[in-house]
């Protein structure tokens, strides 16, 4: 029987709660289809930040490497840790140690799901540059305290790494309905964002047959709001995928159903999934936590390794459960009413 290893970090908050339905579901579908699903649990979290003043060990990374992938719950409780020191310390490292450039988030309702918009059906995949653009950590802060105090944040991006996103970006499209949408703000940022639009312009020859737009950021937001049945793939840079993908999250229901992957295209090391909906510290322990963005994550996680046909069968499963009611409304139902619900619609 193949064997699958899975590092398993539910962090905090309601991490913990909905990574342990998604590995249910998981578990179940492996069953099912005849492989299994090895997983090792690590404690990395901001309670393991208080009591060892990290996020993770020092051979965090290393040890995460002999993984097939990795399952996150949620990362942050800012009332005792900063965000910056948790997701510095322990996401961003993962996504850039293992070149996890490619953050891949789906956007549509789910069968019975009512959404914000007039829309009824709309299907967007957001491709976020996972490594570099906004959030490389390149800056610095002098005269700290001071009434000449400066803080500088510089953005960095490369031709490799602008290249391979888009390059990501035009190859999903081709799979899917062959219109790429690319995200700048280039009559702004006319450097960073006018070399975008040029890689942009580049990589278009190479693909006759994805039909490419550019939006400014600004007219992309507005456009997922009032038109995004026109949208199919959508790239962006770090900062701005990061806020169209909540706005997405938004348009398609909630974040409770927003799953995302991190993706190693190479596959030179373990790919990263999760749910993007926070640690909710509100709502911690409370076991009312929607688990369907981690169950969405898990299934991401096995068509990556291979296991299309079961990935299917889990969307599948989620749809059948949202359709008769289950987990459409946030906190009706509990967590483990909406596990077993989709756990039901799997067999």
């Amino acid at each position: 029987m193949k064997t699958y290893s899975i590092a398993v970090i539910p962090g905090d908050g309601i991490g913990a709660d909905v990574t342990d339905a998604a590995w249910s579901v998981l578990q179940v579908a492996a069953r099912t289809c005849g492989f299994a699903l090895n997983g090792t649990e690590f404690p990395w979290s901001c309670a393991f930040y208080k009591e060892t003043g990290r996020m993770m060990p020092e051979d965090g990374i290393e040890t995460l490497r002999a993984f097939d992938a990795i399952l996150l719950g949620a990362v942050g409780w800012p009332a005792e840790v900063p965000d910056s020191v948790s997701l510095h310390g322990l996401l961003l490292p993962i996504r850039k140690a293992f070149v996890q450039y490619a953050n891949i988030r789906p956007h549509r309702l789910l069968p019975g799901v009512q959404g914000p918009l007039r829309a009824e059906k709309f299907d967007i995949l957001c491709i976020r540059e996972n490594t570099e653009g906004e959030y490389s950590g390149a800056g610095g802060r002098v005269h700290q305290g001071t009434v000449d105090e400066v803080a500088v944040e510089t953005s960095i991006f490369t031709r490799t790494g602008v290249e391979r996103i888009l390059r990501f970006g035009f190859e999903q499209a081709r799979a899917r309905r062959g219109r790429l949408a690319s995200v700048t703000k280039s009559n702004a940022q006319k450097y960073s964002m006018v070399f975008w639009d040029e890689i942009t312009a580049e990589l278009s020859a190479e693909y006759p047959d994805v039909e490419v737009s550019s939006y400014h950021i600004d007219a992309m937001a507005a456009r997922m709001v009032m038109a995004p049945e026109s949208l199919d793939v959508v790239v962006a840079s770090n900062l701005f995928g990061d806020i169209l993908t909540d706005l997405g999250a938004a348009i398609q229901g909630g974040l409770g159903f927003a799953a995302s992957a991190n993706i190693n295209p190479q596959r030179s090391a373990p790919s990263m999934f999760e749910p993007v909906h926070g640690s909710a510290p509100d709502i911690a322990a409370l076991g009312i936590a929607n688990p369907i963005a981690a169950i969405w994550s898990g299934a991401m996680m096995l068509d990556h390794l291979g296991e299309k046909d079961v990935a299917v069968r889990i969307i599948a499963a989620i749809e059948a459960a949202t359709a008769r009611g289950i987990g459409i409304f946030p906190g009706r139902d509990r967590t483990e009413t909406i596990t077993n619900g989709i756990i039901a619609a799997l067999s």
